[in-house]
């Protein structure tokens, strides 16, 4: 679909203000207003546009009020979480229009389910995958992969429900729960920081001047190959501070330390923090642990970005028992720097990751007007 640049401009503006009169178009984009008025123009008549009714103005005259039309289409937005699936469907402005979860096995079966639930013959324009891997190009076609075997093979199983032709986009998944934060979380009004994040693996999203830091192989942040174990005696193992601070290897720590008298050991670090919570000695003793290694790596990242804050994420990391003692830790070893914990919890992902598609999507109609991730 060809658009003048005008159109392409407004329907940029249009998407990211949800609903315009022309004055407020042309604010917005910067253009006079009757350029806006042949924009809008072109805009209804492609089905881009719609009026939605009308708006007073302040002399007593009304204004018609446009939003997006329905041939604008929608946006798909899927975090390939390591045990749960979440997606989320979006119109190009933001609007919420479908989601789903399940385990990570039907990744597949939930994109369907999603994909049925979009109006009718609204076109899908973009695709957004957030997995927990760096991503590389080299797919069949020209598209993007994970790079290594964490995430490819259900990548490559849940691809097959998706449409053919429809750009995807992959983006790892803690860089995805940054930007929620950036936007809609914990890290509101800050433009620099750093989101930790802590469960079965662990990574670090870092935001800089607003925006998310990728790096030249879109590994920033990768810090499970930070080196683990570093001492004389000991060689670094492959992501082995990934093993260490991992959810299996905090819970082999509880079973290790648990004794007889403690009562039946915690199978699910969920368990294991509520026991916490309730000030079992033994629970507060591991949690405790865990979180002063918590606090080392928070230390280790400060002392490279110094972000000024660190926003605690992850199914363990957001844990707000955690809080004390990496504060402690990290004031120990390191200077003075914000400890939050995630506001948004394991919805961020698929949050983050609907931003980065309605970004994509309306960059798709606009043929490249950015917009703001």
């Amino acid at each position: 679909m060809y658009l003048s640049e005008s159109a392409r401009t407004v329907f940029a503006v249009l998407a990211a203000t949800c609903t315009a009169t022309r004055p407020q178009l042309a604010a917005g984009a910067g253009l006079s207003k009757p350029t806006v008025s042949s924009a809008v123009a072109e805009l209804e008549a492609a089905g881009l546009a719609a009026c939605s009714g009308t708006a007073s103005g302040g002399t007593g005259r009304s204004a018609a009020v446009y939003g997006l039309g329905p041939a604008a289409g929608a946006v798909l937005a899927v975090d390939l979480g390591p045990s749960r699936t979440r997606v989320r469907g979006c119109a190009l402005d933001g609007t919420l229009l479908a989601e789903g979860a399940g385990s990570r096995p039907d990744a597949a079966a939930v994109v369907s389910e999603a994909l049925a639930e979009l109006p009718p013959g609204a076109p899908l324009r973009a695709v957004v995958v957030a997995v927990g891997d760096v991503t590389t190009r080299g797919r069949e076609g020209g598209g993007e992969r994970p790079a290594t075997a964490k995430a490819g093979p259900v990548f490559d199983a849940m691809s097959v429900a998706l449409p053919p032709g429809v750009p995807v986009h992959l983006e790892n998944n803690v860089n995805c729960a940054a930007l929620a934060e950036l936007h809609e979380g914990a890290a509101r009004g800050r433009d620099t920081f750093g989101y930790l994040r802590i469960g079965v693996g662990i990574g670090l999203g870092v935001v800089i001047g607003g925006q998310v830091l990728r790096g030249a192989n879109h590994a920033a942040g990768e810090v499970a190959r930070l080196p683990y174990p570093w001492d004389a005696d000991r060689e670094p193992r492959h992501e082995g501070l990934e093993a260490h601070l991992g959810a299996g290897s905090l819970l082999r720590r509880a079973a290790g330390a648990w004794q007889d008298a403690d009562g039946p050991c915690p199978s699910t670090a969920e368990r294991l923090f509520a026991l916490a919570d309730e000030g079992h000695p033994r629970a507060c003793e591991v949690v405790g642990r865990h979180a002063a290694d918590v606090g080392r790596l928070a230390a280790a990242a400060t002392a490279v970005l110094d972000p000024g804050l660190i926003v605690l994420g992850g199914a363990v990391g957001s844990n707000p028992q955690l809080l004390p003692g990496v504060r402690a830790e990290l004031a120990r070893l390191s200077w003075p720097t914000e400890v939050v914990s995630s506001a948004l919890g394991e919805s961020g992902t698929v949050v983050g990751a609907s931003r980065l598609a309605v970004a994509r999507g309306i960059q798709t109609v606009t043929g490249g007007v950015r917009v703001e991730d």
